[in-house]
């Protein structure tokens, strides 16, 4: 009985000097002051990493080896180690015992909470040697990687386009099997790509998570954000090498390039009017649709598009923003202010077909073309 008693009076009796964590028996403290230490006595022979615990050791070398030993008994799925084996197995019984202290979201491993809280905390703990880049997430750090390397080990099988790793891969064949998976529960809407859904649930909501700094002007993208901070640096490092014009975005360059081009590659599947630009097909595609989300909250006029409803909006606010630099006459909106202009400039882009007339309006160009009709 007293041995006994001796037991449990000892039960933890060696104390790590660093972090006090209480450990039943010597050998398990000298493993885990090898945390402090940094020692790695285990070396993998093939790569050369090593490792502070012989277990450890033996479970890395079943990714040379390909040894999978544990079965998962429902989807006979298999794993290198047990616990990778535990925290699938939740995948078929729904649980999620680890339960985030901040926002309450529940995850099924450990390691999964981790990577989480890094949102409430900010840490980034991962950084590219080469460019100072730091990430939440190991696997993102690796796949940035591959941009300084130029690695791009996984191919499409149908048109062989390169991915720096294979879930680009399977997000990019959607593209050849019209997969869209991603459902929108609003309004029905498919995506092939869940970050697409996410982005697209703001016009429903309204979230417009991205601030900019200087004028808090809020968007509901971050690369919306990117290309309105360089309205207040007035940087347009884009140039149209045709014209000359300049551009603060990539993609803006390329939609006025094909103002010279006349290429027009999104089709519209109902009416196969095309467009320039894939944005204006999408505001084209709501015409059939009648979707109109965007509602005026002084009186209740819907719009397709939320800068239409912007416009409306002055109709109740008098704002006239748009001023001409020739004789100061304001205008509600950009486009109305250009049409303006041509008073000044005598611009008359549209051309009769028939007889080469030039008009400033497009209005008057259609009533013209009456005279060669009928």
């Amino acid at each position: 009985m007293e041995q006994q008693q001796g037991i449990h009076t000892v039960e933890r009796a060696y104390r790590c000097n660093v972090c006090n964590i209480t450990f039943r028996v010597r050998s398990s403290l000298k493993l885990h002051q090898r945390v402090h230490t940094g020692e790695r006595l285990y070396g993998c022979e093939v790569c050369k990493k090593k490792f502070s615990r012989k277990g450890h050791l033996e479970k890395h070398l079943r990714v040379h080896s390909g040894e999978r030993p544990y079965c998962c008994d429902m989807c006979n799925k298999t794993f290198s180690d047990t616990g990778n084996l535990k925290a699938h197995q939740r995948v078929h019984t729904g649980e999620r015992p680890h339960c985030c202290d901040v926002c309450n979201k529940t995850f099924s491993g450990r390691c999964n909470l981790k990577a989480h809280q890094r949102i409430h905390t900010g840490e980034r703990p991962h950084r590219c040697d080469v460019c100072n880049k730091t990430f939440r997430y190991k696997g993102n750090l690796k796949v940035h990687q591959h941009i300084h390397i130029g690695k791009r080990p996984y191919s499409c099988d149908v048109c062989n386009k390169t991915f720096t790793q294979q879930g680009y891969v399977k997000v990019h064949q959607r593209v050849h099997t019209e997969e869209r998976p991603y459902g929108c529960a609003v309004c029905k809407k498919k995506f092939s790509v869940k970050q697409s859904l996410e982005k697209h649930q703001r016009v429903h909501t309204g979230e417009r998570p991205y601030g900019c700094d200087v004028c808090n002007r809020k968007f509901s993208r971050r690369g919306s954000l990117k290309v309105h901070l360089l309205v207040h640096t007035d940087e347009r490092p884009y140039r149209c090498d045709v014209c000359n014009k300049t551009f603060s975005g990539l993609y803006n360059k390329i939609v006025h390039q094909r103002v010279h081009t006349g290429e027009r590659p999104y089709g519209c599947d109902v009416c196969n009017r095309k467009f320039s630009s894939r944005g204006i097909l999408k505001v084209h595609q709501l015409v059939h649709t009648d979707e109109c989300p965007y509602r005026c909250d002084v009186c209740n006029k819907t719009y397709s598009v939320r800068s239409n409803l912007k416009i409306h909006q002055r109709v109740h606010t008098g704002e006239r923003p748009y001023r001409c630099d020739v004789c100061n006459k304001t205008f509600s909106c950009r486009g109305s202010l250009k049409v303006h202009q041509r008073v000044h400039t005598g611009e008359r882009p549209y051309r009769c077909d028939v007889c080469n007339e030039t008009f400033s309006y497009r209005g008057s160009l259609k009533r013209h073309q009456r005279v060669h009709t009928g």
